[in-house]
C-alpha cells in the first residue's frame, strides 16, 4: 500500500489507530509539545489572539483549536484573555478532537473556565460560521504524506510491502506516477536518482484559508518543518521520546513527517487568503515578549522556580539540538483585510 495509506491506518484506524484511544503526551507518553513545556506558550498565543481580534474590529469571536492535546494551550490562552473582559466574556471556544481519551483530559483542563461556551467537534466543518481565530499546533505533521522516489524511469510512489519473512518493508510502485513530473517544485526537479520527495494534499489548509477569506479572522500554524519545498525523507516514528522504526509496531508509535511551509503558503494564497511569515518559533515568541514574561514569572521567587522557568524559555526558543526555536516554524494565514499579524512581520 502507498506510504500515505499506511500512515493513515496507523494513526487513525477506528480500532487500532495511534491517535484514537490514547493520551500520547507527557513524560509517561511518547512526546511533549510546546504547551506542555510551559504556560508561557499558551499565554502568549492568547494575547496574540487578542491583538488580532482588535484588528478585526472586535467581533463576536470563535476561538478554535485543531488537535488540542490535553487542553493545556487553550486553558492557558483563555486565562491570559481575562485581561480583556469584553472578549473573554463574549467569545466561544471550539476544540476539534476525535480522541475520547484526550477529550476527557481537555474537559478537565477547561472545567474552571468562565468562557460562556466550550464545544467539541470531530472536524472544523461543524464549528459555527463567523469570524474566528484558529490555532493548529503540531497538527499538520501527522497528516499522511505521499512519498515519491526518483528512479531512472521517473517518480514512483513509495509503498509499504511484505517481504519473504512476513516483515514490512519499503518499496516502490512498479510504474511511474503519470504526470507527476509537472507537479514537482523546480528545486526538486534536479534531484538525483534515489531522492525522495514528500507532499501532502492541500485540502486541509485550503479549507482553513477559504473559511478565513470568506468569514474573517486568522490562523496560526505551528509545526516542525522546512521553509521551502525540497527533496528529503523525513518520515519518522516516535515512541517513549525516542526515534523508532516506522514499520516496527504499526499503530503503537507516533508517525510524523516534516511540514512543507512553502507548500502551505502556496495553497493558502492560491485561494485568496493572505499569508504571514513563516518565521521560526524562537523569533515569533521573542517578538511576542516571552523573555519579558519569563522575567515576570521569576520575580520574587525561589532559585528552583527561576531555573525551571528559564529552562522552559530555552526549550521553546533555543536553536540548538535540544531547543524548539529553529526547528519549529510559525505561519499565519488570514483574510486579505488583515495586513500584518503580531510576531510575523
Amino acid at each position: 500500500m502507498p506510504v500515505w495509506r499506511y500512515m493513515e491506518l496507523c494513526l487513525m484506524h477506528p480500532l487500532y489507530g495511534y491517535y484514537i484511544s490514547r493520551d500520547p503526551l507527557g513524560r509517561e507518553g511518547d512526546f511533549t509539545t510546546a504547551p506542555e513545556v510551559s504556560q508561557m506558550f499558551g499565554e502568549l498565543l492568547g494575547l496574540w489572539a487578542a491583538s488580532v481580534w482588535k484588528q478585526m474590529g472586535e467581533p463576536q469571536l470563535r476561538l478554535i483549536e485543531i488537535g488540542p492535546g490535553r487542553g493545556t494551550m487553550m486553558s492557558d490562552a483563555l486565562r491570559a484573555l481575562r485581561i480583556l473582559p469584553s472578549l473573554h466574556q463574549s467569545l466561544s471556544a471550539h476544540l476539534v478532537e476525535v480522541n475520547p481519551v484526550l477529550r476527557t483530559r481537555q474537559e478537565a483542563a477547561l472545567s474552571t473556565s468562565t468562557v460562556r461556551e466550550i464545544t467539541w467537534h470531530d472536524n472544523i466543518d461543524t464549528v459555527p460560521n463567523g469570524p474566528c481565530i484558529i490555532f493548529a499546533n503540531e497538527y499538520f505533521d501527522v497528516l499522511p504524506i505521499h512519498q515519491m522516489v526518483k528512479l531512472e524511469t521517473g517518480w514512483h510512489e513509495r509503498v509499504v510491502d511484505v517481504d519473504g519473512d512476513d516483515k514490512l518493508v519499503f518499496g516502490t510502485a512498479a510504474e511511474p506516477a503519470r504526470g507527476f513530473d509537472f507537479l514537482v517544485p523546480p528545486l526538486v526537479r534536479a534531484a538525483p536518482v534515489g531522492a525522495v520527495f514528500e507532499w501532502r494534499p492541500d485540502a486541509e489548509v485550503i479549507k482553513l484559508a477559504m473559511r478565513l477569506r470568506d468569514q474573517g479572522g486568522a490562523a496560526l500554524l505551528i509545526d516542525y518543518g522546512h521553509l521551502r519545498s525540497d527533496a528529503g525523507d523525513t518520515l519518522q516514528a516516535i515512541a517513549r521520546h525516542s526515534f523508532a522504526d516506522p514499520l516496527e509496531a504499526p499503530g503503537q508509535t507516533d508517525l510524523t513527517a516534516h511540514v512543507d511551509f512553502q507548500a502551505l503558503s502556496r495553497a493558502a494564497e492560491a485561494v485568496g487568503a493572505r499569508v504571514h511569515g513563516p518565521v521560526t518559533q524562537g523569533l515569533f515568541l521573542k517578538r511576542l515578549g516571552i523573555e519579558t514574561r519569563a522575567a515576570a514569572l521569576t520575580q520574587k521567587t525561589t532559585e528552583e522556580v527561576t531555573a525551571g522557568v528559564m529552562g522552559e524559555l530555552r526549550r521553546l526558543t533555543d536553536t540548538g539540538r535540544r531547543g524548539m526555536g529553529s526547528m519549529f516554524k510559525v505561519l499565519g494565514i488570514s483574510d486579505p483585510q488583515l495586513k500584518s499579524l503580531a510576531g510575523l512581520g
